[in-house]
């Protein structure tokens, strides 16, 4: 990568002197000093890698916060005297202990997107704490022909992760369905031809080493429910005796004739 700072006149005329596509749209976006990078990388992967380089200044009155303005409890190792008053005025909660001012809690005077008071970047400037965030930043980049305006190179990379991951499980799961091997999805096809041929096999009834046992109890549980469903059979051979309404009568007493039997008559008495 080459890096060239070049007042815009001096930029117009020397790259009116290059024979490259889209040169000429490039040329209007040049304004005042330019800093010209040149390299092979992508602009997208560039814009990203001078993002990531970026350095905290210190604040002056008026600046915006880049980030939350943060001020922690600790030791400030200023003495006590006018700085309390700027403390006060900012709202920072201090005490006074072995002869300097302590900040009691962390305190937020700022939020990211507001501005600094001069009084507050003073205060920001002792205590060390720097707001403001510097990094270059992309006007503009020639790619190919392409011109892409400093908008279009802003890539937000988790979001883009994310999208990538999504777009890779379902070009998985889609040759999975169609049964196209790719070396990610070989071993999830062959478990599924693995269980599409076991299952085949135990509803047709081919009886293999791994599919005999569930063959059989399906085979058993068909007859089970078929055995359920047939008439109810006899439980005994022979048929139980026939009844009749006649009951068997017990031996008829002997006759009772009104006549009961006699003595035999005493011998007839004579004179």
């Amino acid at each position: 990568m080459e890096i060239l700072s070049i007042k815009d006149k001096v930029a117009q005329k020397s790259l009116e002197k290059l024979d490259i596509p889209g040169i000429e749209k490039l040329k209007e976006k040049l304004t005042g000093q330019c800093l010209f990078m040149f390299t092979n990388m992508s602009p997208f992967k560039l814009n990203v890698l001078l993002g990531k380089n970026k350095v905290l200044l210190t604040a002056r009155g008026g600046d915006i916060a880049s980030i939350d303005v943060i001020v922690p409890p600790k030791n400030t190792g200023i003495a006590p005297g006018p700085m309390l008053t700027e403390f006060k005025e900012n709202k920072i909660p201090t005490k006074i202990d072995q002869g300097t001012i302590w900040i009691l809690k962390e305190t937020t005077p700022v939020k990211k997107g507001e501005p600094i008071s001069t009084k507050l970047a003073a205060l920001l400037g002792k205590l060390d704490i720097k707001p403001i965030e510097a990094k270059i930043i992309l006007n503009s980049a020639l790619s190919e022909g392409i011109l892409f305006a400093e908008e279009e190179l802003v890539v937000d990379v988790e979001k883009f992760k994310e999208k990538l991951i999504q777009a890779a499980q379902e070009a998985n799961s889609l040759s999975i369905e169609i049964g196209y091997i790719t070396p990610d999805n070989a071993q999830q096809l062959i478990s599924k031809a693995a269980q599409s041929a076991r299952s085949l096999s135990i509803e047709s009834g081919f009886l293999t080493d791994d599919t005999k046992e569930q063959i059989l109890q399906k085979a058993h549980g068909q007859a089970q429910n078929i055995s359920s469903k047939l008439p109810a059979e006899a439980t005994t051979d022979d048929a139980p005796a026939e009844k009749t309404d006649a009951e068997p009568k017990a031996d008829a007493p002997a006759e009772k004739t009104d006549a009961e039997p006699k003595a035999d008559a005493p011998a007839e008495k004579t004179e």
